[in-house]
C-alpha cells in the first residue's frame, strides 16, 4: 500500500442482516486530503465513516488507516477480529465528530476536553489543560472554558466537540454531518473551524450536505447512492460537471 495514503478501502461490504448497506466500496484518501461524502439519506455514507474506526464491523473487504488494517488482523489470508482493547488503541488516533455533540453535561467545557487525553493517553492534567486551552482558542471559545454544555449554543457545543476530538492529537478526523443538527445561522461557525483544520493539513473524511463546504474546502468528492460510490472526483468534476445521471438528479434536487 502506498505510504502517502491515510485511508484505503478495498471492496468494503457492510450488511445488517439481509440488507447490504455498503456494496464493495473502493476509496483512497491521501494524507492531508479532505474528502467529502455526499448523497441521499440511506446511501451508506455514515456507515462507511463508522467502519473506518471500527464502530461498525465490515462484513467483507479491508479498511486500512495509514497502512494498518482496521479492526482485524490477517493470518494466512483469514481475518480475525482484534480485541476491544486493540480496537480502542486504533480509535485513539482517529478523531470523530458526530451530528449530536455527545458532551458530558455534568462537566465543564475544559473538563470535557481533557477527559480522554488524561484517561486514555495518561497525559498529566496540567499538560492536558494547556493543550485544551490552545484548542479552545483555535475554535474561538477560550472564554467558555468553565461553562457547562447547557450554557452553550449548538454551534458552540459542536466546536467544543471538535476541540475534544483534536485533544487526542489524531492523525485523521471523521465528521458525520457535523452541522445537520444546527440552526442555519450557527452552521458557518463550525464550517469555519473545519476550514481552518483543512488549511493546517488535517486529513478529513466528511459526510456532509453542505455543498458550499464541499465545493470550497474538499479536495475530492464522492457521491454515494445505494451503497456504492457512483461518482468520484474533484468538486468541480462532481458538483459542477457530473457525468452520472444519479449524481445530476441528486444535485438538482438540492437546488
Amino acid at each position: 500500500m502506498a505510504n502517502d495514503l491515510m485511508i484505503q478501502a478495498d471492496n468494503v461490504w457492510k450488511s445488517f442482516g439481509n440488507l447490504d448497506v455498503l456494496k464493495g466500496i473502493d476509496l483512497e484518501v491521501p494524507k492531508g486530503n479532505v474528502t467529502t461524502l455526499i448523497g441521499p439519506s440511506g446511501s451508506g455514507k455514515s456507515t462507511l465513516l463508522r467502519c473506518v474506526n471500527h464502530l461498525e464491523k465490515v462484513t467483507a473487504g479491508r479498511l486500512y488507516v495509514e497502512g494498518e488494517l482496521i479492526g482485524y488482523r490477517e493470518k494466512d489470508g483469514t481475518l480475525y477480529e482484534i480485541s476491544e482493547k486493540d480496537a480502542s488503541r486504533q480509535r485513539a488516533d482517529i478523531g470523530m465528530v458526530f451530528q449530536s455533540f455527545n458532551l458530558f453535561s455534568h462537566r465543564t467545557v475544559l473538563e470535557n476536553i481533557i477527559e480522554a487525553p488524561v484517561q486514555v493517553k495518561k497525559q498529566p492534567v496540567e499538560q492536558a489543560k494547556k493543550r485544551a486551552m490552545e484548542l479552545l482558542e483555535m475554535v474561538g471559545l477560550a472564554a467558555k472554558a468553565n461553562a457547562y454544555p447547557v450554557q452553550l449554543s449548538g454551534g458552540q457545543q459542536q466546536r467544543v466537540a471538535i476541540a475534544r476530538a483534536l485533544a487526542m492529537d489524531p492523525k485523521l478526523m471523521l465528521f458525520d454531518e457535523p452541522t445537520s443538527a444546527l440552526d442555519p445561522e450557527l452552521v458557518g461557525e463550525v464550517l469555519r473551524v473545519m476550514r481552518d483544520l483543512a488549511e493546517q493539513g488535517m486529513t478529513m473524511l466528511v459526510v456532509t450536505h453542505e455543498m458550499g463546504f464541499a465545493r470550497e474546502v474538499a479536495d475530492n468528492v464522492a457521491f454515494m447512492d445505494g451503497g456504492v460510490i457512483v461518482e468520484y472526483g474533484t468538486p468541480d468534476e462532481v458538483l459542477n460537471n457530473p457525468k452520472e445521471e444519479r449524481t445530476k438528479a441528486f444535485l438538482s434536487s438540492l437546488l
